[in-house]
């Protein structure tokens, strides 16, 4: 009866059936054939923690959780190196900091070299690059470009303009959209375009805008369970100088208690004055916001643990106010791709240059390849055609932005990026995927004294190398230990993980052509 009912059905409805199964199964069936403009939206020093689609303690971001509700959120997305300027190089090339040839950031980034905004440019793209750079050199590859010199100022900065220098006034999470903006609205709308949009907040000294400086001044924040971690059998960790605890965070300098008397220390043989560059206005709202606190402060200067709590729930008062704008400022770029139609076309991505410590192991700032410094936040809003929405949980990394962007573009990828396009995972393709990560950190010694280090970080374990002026391995397993509090390497049973590891972090080295780190490599 089964087969008799089965062959009245029309051949015209079995047909439109086996058609609306193609086209379901086959996720590239409508992907337009334009070439899709790209938005690169990069903070400075943005932790995941601070976005509520990662974390939702401590601030929330609406704008940002509206790139990860309308597309997707990276759980598992990392960096190479884990400071500004390389970080930076390696987004632009594709390759590992020790072939770019930006190891620190007194390195001067080689602009003749291959990025992928040039190869976007001469495929057609009409390409910008507005707000902070901080590799050195002048930006190439744009058409336009409009950049914060060094790491830039918070108020009435300075940018300089294809070559011309000039102060604008204003906020400069507020200002750099503007000029963004205003080149989207006058940018040639026959050619895609690739905008890069780099923002210098949260970076240090997170300066809030006089509209925020209150927003967060009656919140405490949970502090962090290792907040008063010892680093009992981690040489490196102890040796570092980016602690709350120590005056490594300086009350003046990082945390704004600036008097007219000089009563509050600082490391410092100069003084930070933080209203040098505003206007009467803006160091009016300046001074109504800080001076209180810097009366209480002197009143009744905390001591001891009381300190390094009373400094944590500063810094973090400032920091969040300062991402408060930043979040801001993406909802306007978002409003103004979907009023003016470019939503459905536009490749949307937000991330930061790297990761950032919100108080966990007692630190800021950021370099070592511990998770909160080594992971970043990665979002991105789709173009249509692209059905991959929510978490995305393979093990990404800023070298494979290159080629991503390239490959959705429909730009062949030179065979020298060493990055992988997550092009496959966005159409929701199944996908063979690496199941390793290689990191490397340069920049030693410096101001933080961050040690050299390698290593390898897989789904479950991680393994460092610490070299140069000490010779110290590092093993964690991250189930059991997402913390990293207790450093494995030694112990007896771990002796056939770490040799396993130890063979695949020389294949990495070998793989990515890292042979930087000479007689110290993994052996």
């Amino acid at each position: 009866m089964k087969t008799k009912a089965l062959n009245t059905i029309p051949l015209f409805f079995i047909a439109l059936l086996f058609t609306v199964l193609f086209i379901k199964c086959n996720p590239k069936e409508d992907i337009p054939t334009d070439p899709p403009n790209i938005l690169y939206i990069m903070s400075d020093d943005h932790g995941y923690q601070a976005i509520s689609a990662y974390n939702d303690k401590l601030i929330q971001t609406p704008n940002l959780d509206r790139l990860a509700d309308e597309g997707v959120i990276f759980r598992n997305s990392f960096v190479t190196n884990s400071i500004c300027g390389p970080s930076r190089a390696v987004m632009l090339t594709g390759k590992h900091s020790h072939l770019n040839g930006m190891l620190d950031n007194s390195t001067k980034f080689d602009g003749s070299q291959q990025t992928f905004p040039k190869l976007l440019q001469n495929a057609g793209y009409q390409t910008a690059m507005v707000g902070k750079w901080h590799l050195k050199s002048d930006p190439t590859g744009f058409d336009y470009w409009n950049i914060l010199p060094g790491q830039g100022q918070y108020y009435n900065p300075d940018f300089i303009e294809m070559g011309e220098k000039k102060q604008i006034e204003g906020y400069v999470t507020n200002i750099t959209t503007d000029i963004a903006l205003n080149w989207l609205n006058n940018r040639d709308t026959k050619k895609p375009f690739c905008l890069l949009l780099h923002h210098k907040a949260p970076h240090r000294t997170w300066q809030p805008d006089t509209t925020y400086l209150a927003s967060f001044l009656k919140n405490q924040y949970p502090v962090p369970d290792n907040f008063f971690d010892q680093y009992e059998n981690r040489q490196a960790a102890k040796a570092q100088r980016l602690s709350i605890r120590q005056n490594d965070m300086d009350l003046v300098y990082d945390l704004k208690m600036q008097d007219d008397e000089n009563k509050v220390e600082t490391r410092f043989k100069w003084r930070m004055d933080h209203t040098a560059r505003m206007n009467d206005a803006q160091r009016a709202a300046w001074k109504k916001h800080y001076d209180p606190i810097v009366q209480r402060y002197l009143k009744d200067t905390p001591k001891g643990d009381n300190l390094y709590l009373w400094k944590y729930q500063r810094y973090m008062q400032d920091y969040l106010a300062c991402i408060r704008s930043v979040d801001d400022n993406v909802g306007r770029v978002l409003d103004y791709l979907d009023e003016n139609g470019l939503r459905d076309n536009t490749l949307v991505v937000y991330t930061s240059d790297q990761g950032f410590y919100l108080g966990e192991h007692g630190w800021f700032d950021k370099r070592f390849i511990y998770e909160e410094s080594f992971r970043t936040p990665l979002l991105m809003r789709l173009p249509k055609g692209y059905r991959k929405r929510g978490e995305i949980n393979q093990l990404v990394q800023n070298i494979d932005y290159s080629a991503t962007i390239l490959d959705i573009a429909g730009i062949a990828i030179p065979k020298d990026i060493q990055g992988i396009s997550m092009k496959p995972i966005l159409l929701g393709e199944d996908t063979e995927w690496r199941d390793a990560l290689y990191y490397h950190y340069y920049e030693f010694p410096n101001e933080h004294m961050v040690k050299k280090h390698y290593g390898v970080r897989t789904e479950k374990y991680k393994l460092i190398h610490f070299y140069d002026d000490i010779d110290v391995w590092e093993l964690y397993d991250l189930e059991k230990d997402p913390n990293e509090m207790d450093n494995l390497f030694g112990q007896s049973q771990y002796e056939d993980t770490i040799k396993k590891l130890k063979i695949r972090l020389s294949g990495l080295q070998e793989e990515y052509r890292d042979t930087s780190m000479g007689k110290s490599g993994a052996s």
